[in-house]
């Protein structure tokens, strides 16, 4: 795949609300898998064995909780002289995300991502200094669209854990095209919020109603200050110090809503996995509906705070 000349303009930054600590052996178990009842259906779903996410981030890091479950990936990015085969994360942020979806330790006192079975495609659009555009953004969607695996596998999810302040036509025609093709498009909501429920924020791609938008709830049930809320806010999930996998074979814990779309891109491989005879033009509604069904009310905060609610998987 060629990549277009590349743009000075940057759309969109990442980078986590905070960095907690940074930890290279695990001494406990830190990770949410239980709070979102994701064990309740891995024997239904086999963990999620042969879905692919396609995580369009920063790239990954080589990190051994994380080798045996990537697929493939491209590098749209500046980095590395424009390598399109050396998606080397250097913020840490893809690692991150990776790991929240599918991280399968081979030793016992690693991460265990929420589907951690299944398969990942590392997009890699945001560079060494933690931005990226949205042209090469639409590039990595476009990509993830027509990817075929080594067995005649497709992507099934997209996770984007970025975003941008202004609307993009194009951007917004291709999330369609992919929605319609069967794949489940998910997003942060965004980190620019201010902790109050009437007031509105807005990131794109996540604001596109034809993508999951996932903004950040605290461990104790309350929506976290930053989150972005608005009308199209879909659910929320585990955002606050989340432990994942991180650069250097390390352990990091970060905070955003960065964190909690991952944990929604993999419930969506799990939900996925609980299907059987499906369309695949109508995999996103199941999906949608299956985590609408199921998710945790949380009535003393407005709608445009939590969304449906908080992410449940039974």
């Amino acid at each position: 795949m060629e990549k277009s000349s590349i743009s000075l303009k940057y759309d969109f930054k990442v980078e986590p609300i905070r960095i907690n600590k940074v930890l290279r052996v695990l001494s406990e178990d830190h990770n949410l898998l239980d709070l979102i009842k994701a064990r309740d259906i891995w024997d239904q779903t086999d963990k999620g064995d042969g879905i692919i996410t396609a995580v369009i981030d920063s790239g990954i890091e080589n990190h051994r909780d994380l080798a045996g479950n990537v697929i493939g990936g491209y590098n749209f990015t500046e980095d590395d002289g424009s390598d399109p085969y050396h998606f080397q994360d250097y913020i840490g942020h893809g690692t991150h995300v990776a790991g929240i979806i599918a991280a399968s330790p081979e030793r016992d006192n690693g991460v265990v991502g929420v589907a951690p079975r299944s398969k990942l495609l590392i997009l890699k659009v945001i560079n060494k200094n933690g931005v990226g555009n949205f042209s090469h953004l639409i590039q990595a969607i476009d990509h993830a669209m027509n990817w075929v695996g080594p067995r005649g596998q497709k992507v099934s999810i997209i996770n984007m854990s970025l975003g941008g302040s202004e609307y993009n036509e194009e951007l917004h025609r291709i999330i369609k095209r992919a929605r319609k093709q069967g794949i489940v498009l998910v997003a942060a909501a965004g980190n620019e919020g201010d902790g109050k429920g009437e007031t509105v924020e807005l990131s794109y791609p996540g604001f596109y109603k034809e993508v999951i938008q996932v903004g950040s709830i605290s461990k104790y049930n309350i929506p976290s200050s930053f989150s972005n809320s608005n009308v199209n806010l879909d659910i929320v999930g585990p955002g606050e110090d989340i432990l994942s996998t991180h650069l250097n074979n390390n352990y990091a814990e970060l905070t955003g809503t960065s964190m909690a779309a991952p944990f929604v891109a993999g419930a969506a491989a799990l939900i996925i996995k609980k299907m059987k005879d499906i369309d695949t033009s109508l995999i996103p509604m199941y999906v949608y509906h299956y985590l609408l069904i199921n998710a945790l009310n949380l009535p003393d905060y407005p709608l445009k705070q939590v969304g449906n609610g908080f992410l449940q998987l039974s």
